[in-house]
């Protein structure tokens, strides 16, 4: 634990509209909520919408997981994945077409409306969805093509449309099933196998892989992947103390291990026994001594350092639900209002993914404060 001095002074800052007010703390002092105004409003909604509008079609360039065991197996990304082929990779093409059903759903006034609609039908048809379940039958190594990573935000993308009383998600929900079922049953497969979770901060972390699918059957009564997924988090996790968020962030982390261990904890157990597991696990964000500065990023054009803006982001939307916990709430405002308006600079590294973290972070945000 770092040395902390008796008292610090914060010095009031005007930043464009939103000024600090100067005040002096002691140590015993409890802190105060953050009074930053960070709102998607529909400003911002329409500045975001640009992000997934300029990839979701977009084919090149493209990083394919593609493990050739055949001649036959090379293709173009777009024939093996007719519905998510944009976007730079397939997983960003899904949380892409997600960022749009959120934006659309939550504002029905969004500017480029008619633009988005006409993009999702055209790629979440129910053939393209029959390919996309084909390819996982392609080969051997193909059945674990974007596990967990972009299975998670496959469910994500289904839940979000599940949720939606519109005639064309239902659509959409509908033409997605196939694929939905399969990764399902993948993820059940999957997890009694996996005998140690994976920690790391990028796509194959296992809390955050196992999150959004619990999320996902939790909502549309999944009641045999909700199960499988809360008896993996507890044997994964349950002994797990003092995380040491101080290692955090490695240089090209986009999600905390730390964090993302206790956003899924917060939802496999009951609040008695999260307050019990979350006070032993990271004992200084319950304490509301936390300090966490946001990662920093100097090249957003280096596809893997700018990956520090997404952390920002993740980090944020593990600690919104923490609800009545104000050193959570002041840490997810900082980390979100840090990178927001940063990744929206032009370069391609960034864009194609970046909009779907800092809209999920202002869902989580939102969801808190009802």
């Amino acid at each position: 634990m770092k040395h902390r001095f008796p008292f610090f002074i914060s010095i009031g800052i005007l930043l464009g509209s939103c000024v600090v007010e100067i005040k002096k703390e002691t140590a015993s002092t409890p802190p105060t909520k953050n009074t930053k105004t960070i709102e998607l409003d529909i400003k911002e909604a329409n500045r975001l919408t640009e992000l997934p509008l300029g990839c979701i079609q977009n084919p090149l360039p493209y990083k394919s997981g593609l493990v050739v065991a055949k001649e036959s197996d090379l293709a173009m990304p777009v024939d093996h994945h007719p519905a998510f082929y944009g976007c730079f990779d397939w997983h960003s093409a899904v949380h892409g077409h997600w960022s749009l059903v959120y934006l659309l759903k939550t504002f029905p006034d969004l500017a480029k409306k008619d633009e988005a609609i006409r993009m999702l039908d055209e790629n979440l048809t129910a053939q393209n969805i029959e390919k996309e379940v084909a390819y996982f039958s392609l080969n051997r190594e193909s059945k674990s093509f974007e596990r967990l990573y972009g299975w998670a935000w496959l469910l994500k993308l289904q839940e979000e449309l599940f949720t939606w009383d519109n005639p064309l998600a239902q659509k959409w929900y509908h033409n997605l099933k196939p694929l939905t079922a399969y990764i399902s049953n993948a993820y059940m497969e999957y997890l009694p196998k996996l005998v140690y979770p994976i920690r790391v901060g990028t796509h194959t972390n296992t809390a955050f892989g196992i999150s959004f699918a619990y999320d996902y059957a939790q909502t549309v009564g999944n009641n045999d992947l909700a199960n499988a997924i809360k008896k993996a988090a507890i044997r994964f996790y349950s002994n797990d103390k003092d995380c040491p968020i101080d290692w955090e962030p490695s240089g090209h982390d986009f999600l905390s291990p730390c964090l993302q261990e206790i956003d899924i904890m917060r939802k496999v157990l009951s609040e008695e026994e999260f307050k019990t597991w979350s006070k032993a696990f990271l004992p200084a964000l319950f304490d509301q001594k936390l300090s966490l500065p946001p990662g920093q990023v100097k090249d957003r054009s280096d596809g893997h350092l700018v990956h520090l803006d997404g952390v920002n982001f993740s980090r944020a939307w593990c600690l919104y639900p923490l609800k009545d916990n104000i050193n959570a709430y002041n840490l997810a405002n900082e980390h979100l209002e840090y990178s927001l308006s940063k990744i929206t600079d032009g370069d391609y590294a960034g864009q194609h993914w970046l909009g779907s973290f800092a809209l999920y972070a202002f869902k989580t945000k939102i969801e808190a404060q009802q």
